[in-house]
């Protein structure tokens, strides 16, 4: 009986990537100035100072950036705002998921509102809201706090240009062992001595 000859080569570990999020996806996914106006005035609820959120934001970082120079190497300052920069858009981008999710909840109980015969979306008993006015309210609040920490990421990236002096752009780590490590090659070497 003979055996083929099987080659030692493992089939290489797809590992996925996970797209670093940027400053753009968070404009795309949270309200602007103009809409968290309009959430604001349509819900009753507070107008936010969007330009002092990110005007304070901006200072902040700049202002952490000059007590740490005499500390911190010019690499190691952009190592670091890199990361704190990094938060401040990933939870902005997070908020805005956060938001178009509960938008699409509330325009599909609003929806089912139009629905004469259904009776589990009409409105509760007097004084109580009905659930598709809860989920409106839920998305106007998630959207005014997108919009808030839009504003302090946009903040951010602006004192990062400002310190380092040059764009920020979100942290890509590359792949260093996208295919085996020296451990599996050694097993499926050891392995093949059998066969």
């Amino acid at each position: 009986m003979t055996k083929t000859a099987r080659s030692p080569r493992a089939s290489a570990r797809v590992i996925p990537l996970r797209r670093a999020t940027t400053l753009e996806m968070v404009r795309l996914a949270c309200p602007d100035s103009a809409q968290a106006l309009r959430i604001s005035e349509s819900f009753g609820l507070a107008i936010l100072d969007s330009d002092g959120i990110r005007d304070l934001h901006e200072r902040l970082i700049v202002e952490t950036a000059d007590a740490l120079k005499d500390g911190l190497s010019d690499r190691a300052m952009e190592i670091h705002l890199q990361r704190i920069v990094g938060s401040y858009v990933g939870s902005a981008h997070g908020a805005g998921q956060f938001y178009s999710r509960a938008v699409t909840e509330a325009r599909d109980a609003t929806a089912k509102l139009a629905n004469d015969l259904r009776d589990e979306d009409l409105d509760g008993p007097v004084g109580f809201d009905s659930q598709s006015q809860r989920k409106r309210e839920f998305a106007a609040d998630m959207g005014l706090q997108a919009h808030a920490l839009r504003m302090a990421a946009e903040g951010a990236v602006a004192a990062y240009e400002q310190v380092i002096g040059e764009a920020w752009k979100p942290f890509e780590r590359q792949i260093e062992h996208a295919g085996e490590t020296v451990t599996k090659k050694a097993a499926v070497a050891q392995m093949a001595a059998f066969e």
